[in-house]
Order: C-alpha cells, then structure tokens, then sequence
C-alpha cells in the first residue's frame, strides 16, 4: 500500500498534505515534498459513479445507526476493491448540509454531512464535485461541502471556495508517482455561475481542460485524470458530444484518462489514441423514486498505470460491476465478490452491463472483467 500526499501548488507556495494510507492528515510546507522515490511497478487507480443521496438512503442509514445518520454499511460491499486501491477516486454529486439539515432530495439536493464520514471509511482517497447540482445550494453549499470533505481528509475538485483554490492544481501523490485530477460539468441545470465567482464551479469546456491539465503538468503531475459530468440522463450509449469530446480531450497529451457520470447509468468504455474512456459509470449509490433496473447497476473502473519509458500507461484495464440492492435493507453490492443479491437478478445486471460496456470494442482492446 503505498503512502499518499496532496500536493497543491499556487505560484510559489507548495501546500502538502502528507497522510498514512486511506487516512490524509494536511499539514503545510514552503518547499516540495521529497516523497516516496516513484514505485516503477506502477500503481491501481479505481472510480466509481454518481453517489447521489436521495431521502431513502438517508432513512436507510439512520435505521442501520440505531437513530444516527450511518451511510458505512450501504456503501460497506465495494470497500475491498475501493480501499486496497492505491488510488481512489469517488464523484460526489450532490451538496453537503449543516449536521442539523435541512436534508433535501430532488431536485434540489442537500445531504447529511455524514455522507462524507462514509466516503473516507470506505476507502477513497479524492472526489470530484463538479455536477450539475453543484450550486442547488449556492455558494454557502459549496463552501459547507467543501470544509466538510476537508474535515474528513478528502482532496476534492472540480468547485472551489475562492479564485485561489480554483487555480491551484491537485496533485495527488501515490507513492511518489504524481497524479494530476481535474472535473468539470455540462452545466448547472438552469443555474448560472455567478458572474462575480466564475470559480465556483468547473463547467465543461474542452480548452478549459486541457488548459487545467497542462497546468497541472507544470505542477509536477506525471499524469492527469478529467472526471467529466457529461452525456444524457438514462441514455446507456455514449452520445455523439461525449465520443466528440473524448477524441479531443485524448488526442492531447495532456489527459491520460477520461471517468465519466451523470447519465445514472452504465455506458461503454473505450480506448481512444491508446487511452481509456469510461464514458459512464452509472450511479455509485442513489434511490430513485422510480427505480428503471439501470439506475441500479453501476461499474467500478480499476485501472492499473505502469511506465513505459518516460510515461506512464495503462496495461491492464477492468470493470466491476455493481448493483444497489434496493432490500430491505439498500445495500451496495460488488457483484464480482457478493453472492447476496438475488441470483436472478444479479445474472441480469451482469448480462447488461456486460453488453453495454463492452459495445464499443472495449474487449478487443484489453477490458476485462474479474471472475468471468
């Protein structure tokens, strides 16, 4: 397991966060970090999709803390593959409440900060935060969020507090090896960034970012990650706008990998110029109001990086599927590993998401899936 650091940098100043493993603790420096000499046997980045908390899941999880808010167990079945990553990135979707609420599902969302105590006990180690419903609360919930993830010892991007934090690349240090991640959003449904705080939040511009990921490379990072909120509600194919974007996102040298949500459901993977696109994920957890089957069936993308010369790439390439067990009680299931969910049931899931991710000659091009 390797040790971690997030590394921001803004003009002169280095900011370090040295941590022990699945536990980041901030501390500050003036110079850069020495670190972990890089590990050339590479490292395992896994992502998963939206974590979208509609009011179900909060009854869920003060019924499973005996009258206090505990999301550990719903999300417990992917802690093994979460947390024996060397590298963990999770999209939070919604925006953080005070403890004492109020809580709010669609469409404008509010959660309980214990979502993010949950976050750090399954195991991730960063989180995007750029989505659609990142201004549902304004700038106070962006700024409540974003000191709550920072209480737990998550880095996150993708909106910011100030223009400083917005400008200030992450970097996150895995065992030496530098990773840059950047987010951004299709947009705000219907909301504007406010004209005098353009860095609230990240929306979706391709210039923007590689622009954001060349200045993470000036930074130090060895390779980049773009956690994209893209494509259309429910639709399991990749939209001609996200193929567009991925082809130009991946023709730069900039980005070496593309992780995508929004959609709720699973789409395709694809490799574009020797680089991975997943171009959704499907939903991590949520509770729709009107389950569709999809909405409950997602996918863990587990990447494993090695260097090839001077860069870095990917040489193995997987995806587990999951499925929200809606219960009694709603239980997240890696279906690679959980034998509980109904058999039927998870022969489906797997049937489907097998179908999907695989339709855009992602098999062909090394994808597999453990078990089969």
């Amino acid at each position: 397991m390797f040790a971690r650091h997030v590394i921001a940098i803004v003009g002169a100043l280095v900011l370090v966060a040295g941590c022990s493993p699945k536990a980041p603790q901030s501390s500050a420096a003036t110079s850069s970090p020495t670190g972990a000499a890089p590990d050339d046997s590479g490292f395992t980045l896994v992502a998963t999709g939206d974590l979208l908390i509609h009011p179900e899941l909060t009854d869920q999880a003060t019924a499973d803390g005996g009258g206090k808010r505990d999301y550990d167990q719903i999300l417990a079945g992917v802690r093994p593959a979460i947390s024996s990553a060397d590298l963990a990135i999770c999209h939070l979707e919604t925006p953080l409440a005070p403890a004492a609420g109020p809580f709010k599902g669609y469409p404008d969302f509010s959660a309980p900060p214990e979502i993010a105590t949950a976050i750090a006990d399954t195991g991730y180690d960063d989180c995007s935060t750029a989505s659609n419903h990142t201004l549902d609360m304004g700038a106070d919930g962006i700024t409540r969020t974003l000191d709550t993830l920072d209480a737990v010892g998550i880095p996150h991007t993708g909106s910011a507090r100030s223009a400083q934090e917005a400008n200030t690349p992450l970097l996150l240090d895995v065992g030496g090896i530098k990773v840059g991640h950047v987010a951004y959003t299709f947009g705000f449904n219907g909301r504007k960034v406010p004209a005098g705080q353009p860095w609230l939040a990240n929306t979706l511009d391709t210039d923007a970012v590689l622009a954001a990921a060349r200045k993470a490379r000036a930074a130090g990072a060895q390779i980049v990650v773009a956690s994209l909120h893209w494509g259309t509600e429910y639709k399991q194919d990749a939209t001609s706008e996200q193929q567009r974007i991925a082809k130009e996102l991946l023709s730069d040298p900039a980005i070496d990998l593309i992780i995508g949500h929004h959609a709720h459901v699973v789409q395709p993977f694809e490799k574009i110029n020797g680089k991975w696109v997943a171009y959704g994920l499907g939903n991590l957890i949520a509770r729709h109001s009107e389950p569709r089957g999809t909405t409950e069936e997602g996918v863990i993308a587990r990447f494993h990086f090695t260097r090839t010369g001077s860069s870095w790439t990917v040489d193995r390439a997987e995806y587990l599927p999951t499925l929200i067990d809606l219960g009694p009680p709603i239980r997240l299931r890696d279906l690679t590993t959980d034998h509980e969910a109904d058999p039927a049931r998870a022969r489906q899931a797997l049937a489907r998401t097998d179908q999907i991710v695989l339709s855009r000659g992602a098999a062909a091009e090394g994808l597999t899936r453990p078990g089969q």
